[in-house]
Protein backbone atom coordinates (compact mmCIF):
# COMPACT_ATOMS: atom_id res chain seq x y z
CA UNK A 1 0.00 0.00 0.00
CA UNK A 2 1.37 3.39 -1.01
CA UNK A 3 0.58 6.47 1.08
CA UNK A 4 1.10 9.60 -0.98
CA UNK A 5 -0.32 13.04 -1.76
CA UNK A 6 -3.32 13.28 -4.07
CA UNK A 7 -2.15 13.84 -7.65
CA UNK A 8 -3.83 15.02 -10.82
CA UNK A 9 -5.43 11.94 -12.32
CA UNK A 10 -6.60 10.52 -8.97
CA UNK A 11 -10.10 11.95 -9.36
CA UNK A 12 -11.77 8.81 -10.77
CA UNK A 13 -10.24 6.60 -8.07
CA UNK A 14 -11.33 9.11 -5.39
CA UNK A 15 -14.89 9.17 -6.75
CA UNK A 16 -15.02 5.37 -6.70
CA UNK A 17 -13.62 5.34 -3.15
CA UNK A 18 -16.11 7.84 -1.76
CA UNK A 19 -19.03 6.14 -3.50
CA UNK A 20 -18.13 2.90 -1.69
CA UNK A 21 -18.76 4.65 1.61
CA UNK A 22 -22.01 3.71 3.30
CA UNK A 23 -24.66 6.41 3.57
CA UNK A 24 -24.17 6.47 7.34
CA UNK A 25 -20.54 7.60 6.81
CA UNK A 26 -21.35 10.08 4.05
CA UNK A 27 -23.60 11.97 6.46
CA UNK A 28 -20.55 13.28 8.25
CA UNK A 29 -18.43 14.43 5.30
CA UNK A 30 -17.74 18.16 5.51
CA UNK A 31 -17.14 18.56 1.78
CA UNK A 32 -19.36 17.82 -1.19
CA UNK A 33 -17.49 14.81 -2.56
CA UNK A 34 -20.08 14.49 -5.32
CA UNK A 35 -18.79 17.74 -6.81
CA UNK A 36 -15.97 16.82 -9.22
CA UNK A 37 -14.42 20.28 -8.74
CA UNK A 38 -13.95 19.56 -5.04
CA UNK A 39 -11.99 16.37 -5.66
CA UNK A 40 -10.10 18.00 -8.52
CA UNK A 41 -8.99 20.81 -6.19
CA UNK A 42 -7.39 18.30 -3.82
CA UNK A 43 -4.51 17.75 -6.26
CA UNK A 44 -3.58 21.43 -6.34
CA UNK A 45 -0.43 22.53 -4.52
CA UNK A 46 -0.79 24.01 -1.06
CA UNK A 47 -3.07 21.46 0.51
CA UNK A 48 -2.35 18.46 2.67
CA UNK A 49 -4.43 15.72 1.05
CA UNK A 50 -2.99 12.24 1.26
CA UNK A 51 -4.40 8.91 0.09
CA UNK A 52 -3.66 5.24 0.66
CA UNK A 53 -3.52 3.57 -2.75
CA UNK A 54 -3.00 0.00 -3.90
CA UNK A 55 -3.03 -0.99 -7.59
CA UNK A 56 -4.66 2.33 -8.49
CA UNK A 57 -7.51 1.88 -6.01
CA UNK A 58 -7.94 4.31 -3.10
CA UNK A 59 -8.59 2.75 0.31
CA UNK A 60 -8.14 5.74 2.58
CA UNK A 61 -7.90 9.51 2.61
CA UNK A 62 -6.70 12.08 5.12
CA UNK A 63 -6.67 15.84 4.92
CA UNK A 64 -5.21 18.45 7.21
CA UNK A 65 -7.32 21.57 6.75
CA UNK A 66 -5.86 24.71 8.37
CA UNK A 67 -8.30 26.86 10.29
CA UNK A 68 -8.40 30.64 9.85
CA UNK A 69 -8.03 33.82 11.88
CA UNK A 70 -7.29 33.36 15.54
CA UNK A 71 -7.14 29.58 15.02
CA UNK A 72 -4.69 29.70 12.12
CA UNK A 73 -2.21 27.62 14.17
CA UNK A 74 -4.74 24.74 14.25
CA UNK A 75 -5.44 22.13 11.58
CA UNK A 76 -8.48 19.90 11.32
CA UNK A 77 -7.93 16.24 10.45
CA UNK A 78 -10.45 14.63 8.10
CA UNK A 79 -9.91 10.88 7.83
CA UNK A 80 -11.88 8.32 5.83
CA UNK A 81 -11.03 4.62 5.43
CA UNK A 82 -12.79 2.07 3.24
CA UNK A 83 -15.13 0.03 5.49
CA UNK A 84 -13.69 -3.22 4.12
CA UNK A 85 -10.17 -2.14 5.16
CA UNK A 86 -10.86 -0.73 8.62
CA UNK A 87 -8.94 -2.29 11.48
CA UNK A 88 -5.90 -3.02 9.29
CA UNK A 89 -3.74 0.01 10.19
CA UNK A 90 -4.60 2.25 7.23
CA UNK A 91 -6.29 4.86 9.42
CA UNK A 92 -3.38 4.86 11.87
CA UNK A 93 -0.83 5.29 9.07
CA UNK A 94 -2.84 8.12 7.53
CA UNK A 95 -3.31 9.85 10.91
CA UNK A 96 0.44 9.63 11.53
CA UNK A 97 1.04 11.13 8.10
CA UNK A 98 -1.37 13.95 9.04
CA UNK A 99 0.91 14.83 11.97
CA UNK A 100 3.87 15.07 9.60
CA UNK A 101 1.86 17.20 7.17
CA UNK A 102 0.85 19.48 10.06
CA UNK A 103 4.53 19.95 10.97
CA UNK A 104 5.32 20.80 7.35
CA UNK A 105 2.49 23.37 7.46
CA UNK A 106 3.86 24.86 10.73
CA UNK A 107 0.67 24.04 12.62
CA UNK A 108 0.89 23.74 16.40
CA UNK A 109 -2.29 21.78 17.05
CA UNK A 110 -4.51 19.23 15.33
CA UNK A 111 -8.15 18.58 16.09
CA UNK A 112 -10.48 15.88 14.84
CA UNK A 113 -14.26 15.69 15.18
CA UNK A 114 -15.54 12.20 15.96
CA UNK A 115 -19.05 10.95 16.59
CA UNK A 116 -18.96 9.95 20.26
CA UNK A 117 -20.22 6.41 19.46
CA UNK A 118 -17.18 5.62 17.28
CA UNK A 119 -15.18 3.96 20.05
CA UNK A 120 -12.62 2.24 17.82
CA UNK A 121 -11.83 5.49 16.02
CA UNK A 122 -11.57 7.39 19.30
CA UNK A 123 -9.26 4.68 20.65
CA UNK A 124 -7.03 4.90 17.59
CA UNK A 125 -6.67 8.68 17.86
CA UNK A 126 -6.09 8.52 21.63
CA UNK A 127 -3.36 5.91 21.07
CA UNK A 128 -1.72 8.45 18.75
CA UNK A 129 -1.69 11.11 21.47
CA UNK A 130 -4.98 12.88 20.83
CA UNK A 131 -7.01 13.72 23.92
CA UNK A 132 -10.68 14.57 24.40
CA UNK A 133 -11.08 18.32 24.46
CA UNK A 134 -14.82 18.90 24.11
CA UNK A 135 -18.08 16.99 24.03
CA UNK A 136 -20.86 18.70 22.11
CA UNK A 137 -24.15 17.04 23.02
CA UNK A 138 -26.70 16.53 20.22
CA UNK A 139 -24.44 18.56 17.92
CA UNK A 140 -24.67 16.50 14.71
CA UNK A 141 -27.81 15.45 12.85
CA UNK A 142 -27.45 12.50 10.48
CA UNK A 143 -29.43 12.11 7.26
CA UNK A 144 -32.16 10.17 9.05
CA UNK A 145 -32.66 13.07 11.46
CA UNK A 146 -31.09 11.41 14.50
CA UNK A 147 -28.92 13.73 16.60
CA UNK A 148 -25.59 12.52 17.92
CA UNK A 149 -22.91 13.76 20.28
CA UNK A 150 -19.69 15.09 18.78
CA UNK A 151 -16.36 14.58 20.50
CA UNK A 152 -13.49 16.91 19.65
CA UNK A 153 -10.05 15.34 20.10
CA UNK A 154 -6.90 17.47 20.10
CA UNK A 155 -3.17 16.90 19.79
CA UNK A 156 -0.07 19.06 20.19
CA UNK A 157 1.68 18.58 16.87
CA UNK A 158 5.21 19.23 18.12
CA UNK A 159 5.02 16.79 21.04
CA UNK A 160 3.38 14.13 18.87
CA UNK A 161 5.98 14.58 16.13
CA UNK A 162 8.76 14.30 18.74
CA UNK A 163 7.25 11.05 20.07
CA UNK A 164 6.93 9.65 16.56
CA UNK A 165 10.52 10.65 15.79
CA UNK A 166 11.82 8.95 18.93
CA UNK A 167 9.95 5.79 17.96
CA UNK A 168 11.40 5.87 14.42
CA UNK A 169 7.96 6.29 12.84
CA UNK A 170 8.71 9.59 11.06
CA UNK A 171 11.26 8.04 8.73
CA UNK A 172 8.67 5.64 7.34
CA UNK A 173 6.12 8.34 6.49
Amino acid sequence: MDIRPVQPGDQAALIAFFHRMPESDRTFFKEDIDDPHVLESWARPGGARVIAVEHGEVFGSVAVVPLHGWSSHVGEVRLVVDPERRGHGIGRALAQRAVREAMDMSLAKLVVDVIAEQEALIGMFCALGFEPEALLVDHVRDRSGQVRDLLVLANSVESQFASMSAAGIVDSL
